[in-house]
């Protein structure tokens, strides 16, 4: 249902193909924002497009946020046609696929991959926007990190845990410089979701632990909640699990 606090605002949502970004692209829309998602993948951004139009108001604008360029390009262009980004998602996000993720194992060229994407292109994202929004005085960065970035974990692997707890910074500096120029900033830390991302672990979870997982749909709930509270309301960072916590209940298989 449409929201007086969203009407007419312009979101920006990385990753927004499949997953969080979806997620939090669908409420957006629903809510009234017009949504731009973008991905790399471009039958992932057909799909999820085809999908977003049933809701309300979106476009896809294909990106590599890895590439700095392509992103000030993207960013430039809704700027110029759209008048504005509102709102910006953070979700594009990777992990080094199998068990090569850790220290012994794994390569330099698994490091950088994860690191040009989930910090590198979270930067140029957030950097991207800053300057309309300050012109504005008004502007909300959602940047999707981890459970891992807060709570370091073998099964995460020294990238995607040093890169998702870089973005729990990052975000943090952005509230403490730009606060004053009425910017808000979140870091949301997920815990396990039943996303693609979990293919790329070195034991994908069964179905069933799937199930007994948070769902894509309760982040973009979260999404949501953070874009519609008052201007005047920073939340810093909000850490969501589900009540089946593996972390807490042990037993998750890390790579050797």
């Amino acid at each position: 249902m449409p929201s007086a606090e969203l009407k007419g605002k312009v979101a920006w949502i990385t990753g927004g193909g499949s997953g969080i970004g979806l997620a939090g692209a669908k409420e957006l829309a629903a809510a009234g924002a017009h949504v731009v998602i973008s991905g790399r993948t471009q039958r992932t951004n057909d799909s999820a497009l085809a999908e977003l139009k049933r809701i309300g108001s979106a476009e896809v604008l294909p990106l590599e946020v890895s590439d700095q360029k392509a992103v000030a390009a993207v960013a430039a262009d809704i700027e110029k046609r759209h008048g504005r980004i509102d709102i910006l998602v953070t979700s594009a996000g990777i992990n080094i696929s199998g068990p090569r993720r850790n220290l012994a194992t794994m390569a330099v060229e698994g490091w950088d991959d994860v690191v040009a994407i989930n910090l590198n292109g979270l930067f140029y994202c957030c950097h991207a926007v800053l300057s309309g929004m300050r012109r504005r005085k008004d502007g909300l960065i959602i940047n999707i990190s981890s459970w891992f970035g807060r709570y370091t974990n073998k099964l995460g692997g020294p990238a995607y845990n040093a890169t998702k707890r870089a973005v729990i910074s990052l975000t943090e500096s952005i509230n403490m410089e730009e606060c004053a120029n009425g910017i808000r900033a979140t870091s949301i830390l997920p815990g396990e979701v039943a996303t693609p991302i979990l293919e790329k672990r070195p034991v994908p979870p069964s179905a069933e632990e799937r199930a007994r997982m948070a769902q894509a749909e309760d982040f973009g709930k979260a999404i949501l909640f953070v874009a519609t509270m008052p201007a005047r309301t920073c939340v810093n960072e909000m850490v969501i699990a589900p009540t089946w916590n593996r972390f807490y209940l042990g037993g998750l298989e890390t790579p050797k």
